[in-house]
């Protein structure tokens, strides 16, 4: 399209002029003679260029100059008269205009004015729509972007930002610290960094508070903004929420284990459900199950799925210690209280504070201890052995036993108090033979483990192996299926796991009746001779021995007889 020009003056000679200059240079040219007139061309028709002479009769051109960038704040306008003054210049330059031209004109003059002039409208006019473009695209991204100054001052956000972070239009130049919002500060913490040392800062799926107090998980990363010299004015960052995605990742993970526990069994699902919605109460759990199914797993999990995550996990066995030493182990003490306390010591409550403690065999511990421990489960305070100065602790107690508390509650041999205390929530995980279907995963987890700990490539147990794992039950749980897996990888050649290099005691427990038991039975293998054994095993005579379930001298002794 031709450029257009509007001429506003209200004499003719002046407008027939500035036809005769522009309709050469291509433009098309509207002429008006008053202030009326000029405002109904300017809603009608968008003007490269607009020339207003400063008197209009009774009218002022600076009146309409005021008027015209209502139509268009990009105009480029130059004002005219044949009376120049300093005053007029000034005004002019103030009120937005370009140029000044001074009548009679230099036909060159005009000609390079209006050159400029439309340069000047088509810069503007472009770098408008690049920032209407990049505006569009920094409003349209998923992640929250935010941008200050060298100062920390707010400068520009997106749409996103303004949902995830309360950011409104009254913030912008405000330094962050001043700006109100109930989240913990990563994000100012980490742009802090960026502004003092100039380099890329990245925070991977950290915990951040939305302004309307939901908790999401996000990814961010901090940029240094330089400008053509590479000197730095400011920094950009960009929150991606990744909460969809890790809740994706832990519902896939749940699958097939949580927390470090293996098992998909429905069971097990539930299990996962009651410590995640455990997790972050800060009430005593505990944990009930057979020894070897992995109760301090589920108490790690509620551990480190919590708000307790970063501070102390404390483990006790209190079956493994005596009374004296558990005592001073739970409590610490203080030099000669004992013969032996040639210092002072620390106990695991103490150490523990902020986070949480396992009393693992809790069933186990004395009357006495049991007297204690109820104290600090009800005042969270205890005194160190040989001390009489009172210590606060804050620290979740989760407990586990293999034994039926309640029973001996009933028997007398446990506080009754104390099993209320510790049974506020209770769970329970099930034994392995109730949770077969988990058996195979397992054993892939196992043989991985192995595998990598003794440098081989097994890949699986063979078939015969895995029937012998389905049917047996497992009296030491997950444990005993660990260690039976060690065990076989230990000794095998193999890439698959055979039951030729499977414990002893395994097999005959495997292959014999318990009493009161009957999925533990496998029916008996047909006999095999000592030839068949040999000629199995490549004439290993220590494997043929293993495959008939007799000592190696066996083996010699029928080979010399």
């Amino acid at each position: 399209m031709n450029p257009r020009a509007l001429i506003v003056d209200d004499e003719l000679s002046v407008q027939k002029l500035f036809n005769t200059i522009l309709g050469p240079e291509g433009f098309a040219v509207d002429c008006a003679s008053d202030t009326l007139n000029a405002k109904a061309y300017l809603a009608a028709i968008p003007y490269d260029i607009i020339f207003v002479d400063l008197h209009l009769g009774d009218e002022k051109g600076t009146d309409l100059l005021q008027q015209i960038f209502t139509f268009d704040p990009h105009a480029q306008v130059v004002l005219m008269t044949a009376q120049p003054s300093i005053d007029s210049s000034i005004e002019a330059t103030r009120f937005g205009a370009i140029d000044y031209l001074t009548k009679p004109f230099d036909t060159r003059q005009v000609i390079a004015t209006t050159r400029r002039a439309v340069r000047n409208k088509r810069l503007l006019e472009e770098n408008v729509r690049y920032w209407r473009n990049l505006d569009a695209i920094f409003q349209s991204v998923s992640e929250a972007i935010i941008l200050v100054d060298k100062d920390i001052k707010l400068l520009q956000f997106n749409t996103v930002a303004s949902q995830f972070c309360g950011y409104c239009q009254s913030d912008i130049n405000t330094p962050l610290v001043e700006i109100s919002n109930i989240c913990e500060g990563s994000c100012r913490r980490v742009i802090r960094e960026v502004l003092t040392d100039g380099n890329l800062h990245h925070l991977n799926r950290i915990e951040c508070q939305k302004q309307d107090g939901t908790k999401r998980v996000v990814s961010l990363t901090v940029s240094p903004v330089n400008d053509e010299k590479g000197v730095l004015i400011g920094a950009v960052s960009v929150i991606r929420d990744e909460s969809a995605v890790v809740f994706l990742e832990k519902q896939l993970h749940r699958q097939s284990g949580f927390g470090g526990i293996i098992g998909k069994n429905a069971a097990m699902q539930r299990l996962y459900t009651l410590i995640e919605a455990l997790a972050d109460v800060q009430t005593t759990v505990l944990i009930n199950g057979e020894s070897g199914v992995g109760k301090e797993l589920v108490a790690a999990a509620l551990h480190h799925q919590g708000a307790r995550r970063g501070k102390a996990f404390i483990k006790v066995n209190c079956s493994a210690l005596s009374e004296p030493l558990l005592e001073s182990e739970l409590f610490g003490h203080v030099r000669g209280a004992f013969t032996g306390a040639i210092s002072n010591k620390i106990g695991r409550f103490q150490k523990a504070d902020g986070g949480t403690i396992f009393l693992d065999e809790i069933g186990d511990i004395s009357p006495v201890m049991q007297m204690r421990l109820l104290r600090v489960l009800q005042e969270n305070e205890f005194e160190r052995v040989g001390d009489s100065a009172t210590i606060k602790v804050n620290v979740r107690v989760i407990a586990a036993t293999n034994q039926d508390l309640a029973e001996k509650v009933r028997l007398g041999t446990f506080r009754h108090d104390l099993f209320y205390r510790l049974n506020v929530v209770r769970l329970i995980i099930p034994p392995l033979r109730d949770r077969r279907d988990d058996i195979p995963l397992l054993v892939s987890h196992f043989l991985d483990k192995f595998s990598r700990k003794f440098s081989k490539q097994i890949k699986a147990a063979d078939q015969e192996v895995t029937g012998l794992f389905q049917i047996y039950s497992w009296p030491g749980n997950i444990r005993e299926l660990g260690h039976v897996i060690e065990h076989a990888s230990v000794l095998t050649t193999s890439t698959l796991l055979s039951r030729d290099v499977l414990p002893q005691d395994f097999l005959n427990a495997v292959t014999s009746p318990s009493p009161g038991t009957v999925h533990n039975v496998l029916p008996a293998a047909p006999a095999m001779s000592f030839e068949d054994a040999l000629r199995t095993t490549g004439g290993n005579k220590a494997k043929a021995a293993r495959l008939l379930g007799v000592s190696r001298s066996t083996i010699y002794n029928k080979l010399n007889g």
